[in-house]
């Protein structure tokens, strides 16, 4: 089974030192909660075969500072890096992320998927919350192409529109308009934000409506363009 894990958030301008220790907690991270799909990490490049890379600051800083010497980067866009992790088989992460950047229209994210056997006890709310802690986005979930095509053909969502999944993460200010009475279990996080647990894989019906509640209430608010900030 195909799960998705994202992140979103606004303009945050990051050294490079930083966006390599982000890279590396989560990495670090996704090893521990999933240690069946990450035996060994291969970098991704827009050019040539992908590299082997191995989860240490120096590698990771390494990749970050070939990612920004590129002669199409841009301070404005951000930077990109996309990993493969490869481990028991049947199992299998990506990572990719786009941060550090200033950009006034374009979402900077951080996303993960995995792919995992149907039968596998994978833990999705575990991985939105340490996407949340290492990445401090302004909203998040866990998805899967059901759930996307269903928020997208019964609700109206479009690619970039805040959304949760059938578990959501919400920042602080976005969580502060949870309406009463959701039908999700709600558990703070540290600084503030929210994790929405909200529905078992296949129940797309709950998602859309927990994505209707939340938007009428305007906890999934887009952030205003051009944006000037990385959460609402």
């Amino acid at each position: 089974m195909r799960r998705v894990v994202r992140g979103f958030w606004g303009p945050r301008p990051e050294s490079a030192e930083a966006l390599a220790d982000r890279w590396l907690r989560t990495l670090e991270g996704l090893t521990g909660l999933v240690p069946e799909a990450a035996d060994a990490w291969s970098q991704v490049h827009a050019d040539g075969p992908a590299t082997a890379i191995t989860a240490d600051g120096d590698a990771l800083l390494g990749a970050v500072r070939a990612a920004r010497s590129a002669a199409d980067w841009s301070d404005l866009t951000g930077t990109g890096l996309r990993m493969v992790g490869t481990g028991t088989p049947g199992w299998e992460a990506e990572i990719s992320g786009v941060a550090g950047g200033e950009p006034e229209f374009l979402l900077q994210s951080i996303a993960v998927v995995l792919h995992a056997p149907d039968d596998a006890s994978v833990p999705e709310e575990d991985l939105l919350a340490l996407l949340a802690r290492v990445w401090e986005p302004d909203f998040g979930d866990v998805s899967d192409d059901d759930v996307l095509d269903a928020l997208e053909d019964e609700a109206g969502f479009s690619v970039e529109d805040p959304a949760v999944g059938r578990a959501g993460y919400l920042s602080p200010a976005r969580a502060a308009l949870v309406p009463e009475g959701l039908d999700a279990v709600r558990r703070q996080l540290p600084g503030g934000g929210e994790l929405l647990g909200i529905a078992v894989p296949g129940d797309t019906a709950a998602v859309v409506r927990a994505c209707e509640r939340l938007r009428e209430a305007g906890a999934l608010a887009p952030l205003p363009r051009p944006m000037d900030r990385a959460v609402l």
